[in-house]
């Protein structure tokens, strides 16, 4: 059954209020009273004076993402406390989240999506999985909805309507990030080591774009997801005689993944990477893991400690949670939808998707963008090492790659 909740806390205090209030105009994030009197007083605004706005947020919270769509979740409620100043409104319009778990399955991400829309949601959101959110998107244009997908990392989602935004990076900026530890790729062996599924695919095509385009020779090695025994792929790997070996895993064959890159001498014989995933993934390197460099989407205090980054580990932690990889995911998914209700009013999409476009604001990660050509979200990507092992493992950053430097090329929207 679908949970309804409104998103204003009223344990906050005056001076928490205040605090956001000081940060928000700061950053960016929203602006306050004047910029209502300026936006808010579009038709759309005034004709449906303080009415809610609907939200859905489809996403895993049951099946193999639950981990991810938790942390999804716990940033969004968060971002939105943060977003609307604890008041759960914005522009005169309370702001209503209807959550919907669609189990990392398309088929009921979709039958949960019809069904908001049918109800006459205008807004939504979510989204863990690469293929849910590939079947979402052409949903959100056919309807005129206004849709932010969440972690799904598919470069697809970028400029597939226009309807469709991100909240999250996408692969292409993994690679690129990923290409800044090869040096000159000119004639070097990349090798991709990935599942063969939409995730998987997807970085492979990244990795032949991004490094393939700068001159290397770009192979790849692919494990059916339900593989469990991966060492006869970790020889397939070695027997290559890459220079770098890019690893895009998801899933709980992780551990069994690189017990056989270690013991097949993989890691020793090339320049391994791969994403940082969450921090329940840290263990599972064990030794292997001061011997792996990692491009990271993020992890705690990988922002700096800005103050938005900070605002979100307070928030989360003050509710039992823990901050995590795609907690950032969440809390810039509400940052959109406040900005998108501020400024394009709670009826109109149209105005809502002109309201994002260009967008530039401070986020979890730094300084961000929404680029008006095709909805990709411009961020900073962070390079890290893993010191410790076991339950003691912790990320160490290593550098930061600002928005610009790890761009993804325009892929015009299709409409």
């Amino acid at each position: 059954m679908p949970r309804t909740r409104t998103a204003s806390r009223a344990r906050r205090s005056l001076s928490d209020i205040r605090t956001v209030a000081v940060l928000a105009a700061a950053g960016l994030l929203l602006t306050g009273c004047t910029a209502a009197g300026k936006a808010g007083g579009s038709d759309s605004a005034k004709s449906s004076g303080d009415a809610a706005v609907k939200v859905g947020l489809v996403y895993s919270r049951t099946g193999l993402l639950a981990d991810y769509g938790k942390q999804y979740r716990d940033g969004f409620m968060a971002g939105l406390d943060y977003a609307t100043h604890g008041t759960g409104k914005v522009a005169g319009h309370r702001i209503e989240v209807t959550e919907q778990d669609d189990a990392g399955d398309p088929g009921k991400a979709v039958s949960a999506a019809k069904n908001l829309i049918g109800k006459g949601y205008k807004v939504l959101a979510g989204t863990t999985d690469s293929g849910v959110a590939l079947q979402m998107a052409p949903l959100a244009a056919q309807n005129k909805v206004l849709y932010i997908s969440g972690p799904a990392a598919t470069d697809a989602v970028t400029g597939i309507n226009d309807y469709t935004f991100r909240s999250g990076r996408q692969s292409y900026q993994d690679i690129l990030t990923a290409g800044t530890m090869l040096g000159d790729a000119r004639g070097k062996k990349v090798t991709v080591l990935a599942q063969d599924s939409t995730f998987g695919q997807a970085n492979v095509a990244a990795v032949q774009a991004v490094l393939g385009g700068k001159g290397a020779k770009v192979g790849s090695v692919l494990a059916p997801p339900s593989a469990t025994d991966l060492t006869p792929f970790a020889r397939q790997v070695k027997a290559g005689g890459p220079d770098l070996v890019f690893v895009a895993w998801a899933g709980s064959t992780a551990p069994a993944l690189w017990t056989a890159l270690d013991q097949q001498g993989v890691l020793g014989a090339a320049k391994v990477v791969t994403g940082l995933a969450g921090t329940a993934s840290y263990p599972v390197f064990g030794a292997a893991g001061s011997k792996v460099s990692f491009l990271a989407h993020y992890f705690p205090g990988a922002g700096g400690g800005n103050a938005v980054e900070k605002a979100m580990l307070d928030a989360v932690r003050e509710d039992g949670g823990k901050p995590d990889l795609f907690t950032p995911d969440g809390f810039t998914a509400a940052q959109m939808v406040v900005r998108a209700v501020e400024k394009g009013g709670a009826i109109d999409t149209a105005a809502m998707v002109k309201a994002l476009e260009d967008w530039s604001f401070d986020g979890v990660k730094g300084a961000s963008r929404v680029r008006g050509e095709d909805h990709a979200l411009l961020q900073p990507m962070f390079t890290a090492r893993l010191k410790g092992t076991g339950k003691a493992a912790v990320p160490e950053l290593v550098g930061t790659e600002q928005l610009d430097a790890v761009a993804p090329p325009v892929r015009p929207s299709a409409g």
